[in-house]
């Protein structure tokens, strides 16, 4: 009986622009994507008997078909063409409907783990093809570079030079459905469109760029997400901002006490979660 164990990363955008929706619905962005420490713990059993069983015991996230770790064991098993069982036990770290594309590393790291299980042998960019139809952040965690993502997410460029930071995440425990909010986005001209830069030299530097046009929307309905943001630069962070549609919140600080300090802080202030991480 074959076990993997493995761990499924959360992310930040340091950036995300809406440049426009799509015919198809979705929209184009163009976002500056990071991972962090703060994982999942993912184990994935390759078993005789055929059928796929996801258990992951948090509310919000459902265990079978509904999963999208789910899925994207089966579509390559289906792939594979085998009758073969995967059972895959999901150990919830990082907040559920929260900006930190939890749900989306998981499928991810699944594709990745089932790849390696069944012996497929299918090279990181069919991964990526595979997983751009769960979700538009599987690709990202499968390239496992801090990228510029293009397009509905897809469309990835690694970026040339980011510096190692000291990352705050702050979630007060509400769920932001993401459809909700792009389909109250106000869309607006962008005059700074083809301008985003590939290196990041520094702190300052990435903090310069942050930037993301689904806050207005989040910050309206959700005003302790906004809230957040002041209380983590009160704290001591350089720069500071919502992650992907919210609601968590992250602060980037010059180094590890700095952080742990804030993090500490803001939890026994409020009863928040919070998480020092480090990127990765």
């Amino acid at each position: 009986m074959k076990k993997l164990q493995l761990k499924a990363p959360a992310k930040v955008n340091y950036r995300l622009d809406v440049l426009g929706k799509r015919p198809d619905g979705y929209h184009d962005l163009r976002m500056l994507m990071q991972r962090v420490d703060l994982c999942d713990d993912i184990e994935i059993t390759l078993k005789d008997e055929p059928g796929i069983r996801v258990t992951c015991g948090r509310a919000g996230v459902p265990d079978g078909p509904g999963n999208i770790a789910w899925r994207a064991a089966d579509a390559l098993v289906k792939l594979s063409g085998r009758q073969v069982g995967i059972e895959i036990a999901i150990t919830k770290n990082i907040p559920v409907a929260a900006g930190l594309g939890g749900g989306s590393s998981d499928a991810a790291t699944v594709l990745m783990g089932v790849n390696e299980l069944l012996e497929l042998g299918l090279a990181q960019e069919r991964l990526m093809e595979i997983g751009v139809k769960l979700g538009a952040d599987v690709p990202f965690f499968i390239f496992k570079k801090p990228a510029l993502a293009e397009g509905i997410g897809n469309l990835l460029t690694a970026l040339e030079q980011v510096p190692e930071l000291w990352v705050v995440l702050v979630n007060p425990g509400i769920h932001v459905s993401t459809a909700w909010v792009y389909q109250n986005l106000q869309l607006t001209e962008k005059e700074d469109a083809a301008i985003v830069r590939r290196s990041y030299a520094s702190l300052d530097e990435v903090c310069a760029t942050l930037s993301n046009d689904l806050e207005p929307v989040t910050f309206s309905r959700f005003p302790a997400v906004a809230e957040i943001k002041e209380m983590l630069i009160t704290a001591g962070a350089r720069g500071s901002l919502m992650s992907g549609s919210g609601s968590t919140v992250f602060g980037l600080f010059a180094d590890e006490a700095a952080a742990l300090r804030a993090a500490d802080g803001i939890k026994a202030e409020h009863g928040w979660f919070t998480a020092a991480v480090k990127t990765i």
